[in-house]
């Protein structure tokens, strides 16, 4: 099995090479999309306790609805293609980046933002010079597990006409060619290991810098 998988990714090369670019593309709008969101409302959160529970509600909500049920609803509405799956992964992805920083500016210490608010910093500038650089490891966290989830799962967007490594594994599947299935989900996996390398490496810099080298070790 190994060795059919090598051959087919050297004779196919071309076709695996043009769904790694449209699985690699779908993710980034899908990952930007669900920054975006989830950073903004995960802030309007932090400022208004029914809004969070609203939003946390929902969110949780839709959290349960399994993946291809979502995408087929939203194919009722939004169609066959790359747009409903951006859709239903920016619906499933949003949920860590939203929490992560609601709780990551949640547990800024209480007397440094009173020390701040007391010297005359606005809410402008307690946001983002104190409470989001503070937060930033956690935020970053729920962003490193959004990204990761995203890549997987668009995986099965295949599944209502969107491109990515999913086409592999749907013709595989409906051809009955597991050697074509195995291939497009080692390149999700693989695609999925690499990125989640290429973050980890960034949180450790990121946090090193913000929270200094002794209190790196504890945060490891």
């Amino acid at each position: 099995m190994i060795k059919d998988i090598f051959n087919i990714y050297i004779e196919r090369w071309d076709f695996f090479s043009q769904l790694i670019m449209e699985h690699i593309i779908l993710t980034s709008i899908s990952v930007i999309i669900i920054a975006v969101l989830g950073l903004t409302l995960g802030i309007a959160m932090t400022r208004n306790k029914v809004l969070a529970n609203i939003i946390f509600g929902v969110t949780n909500f839709l959290y349960t609805i399994p993946s291809i049920a979502l995408f087929g609803v939203l194919v009722t509405f939004t169609g066959i293609g790359n747009k409903s799956a951006i859709i239903a992964l920016s619906i499933y992805g949003i949920v860590p980046v939203i929490r992560n920083t609601y709780v990551g500016i949640m547990q800024v210490d209480k007397q440094v933002i009173e020390s701040a608010i007391g010297m005359g910093t606005t809410k402008r500038e307690l946001l983002f010079r104190i409470q989001l650089p503070l937060a930033l490891p956690v935020i970053f966290t729920g962003f490193r597990t959004m990204v990761i989830m995203t890549i997987a799962l668009c995986g099965i967007a295949s599944f209502i006409g969107a491109g990515g490594l999913g086409v592999a594994i749907w013709r595989g599947i409906s051809t009955n060619f597991p050697t074509m299935t195995m291939a497009g989900s080692l390149l999700v996996a693989a695609l999925a290991i690499i990125t989640d390398l290429i973050l980890q490496k960034t949180e450790n810099i990121m946090t090193r810098k913000i929270l200094g080298n002794e209190k790196m070790e504890g945060y490891k």
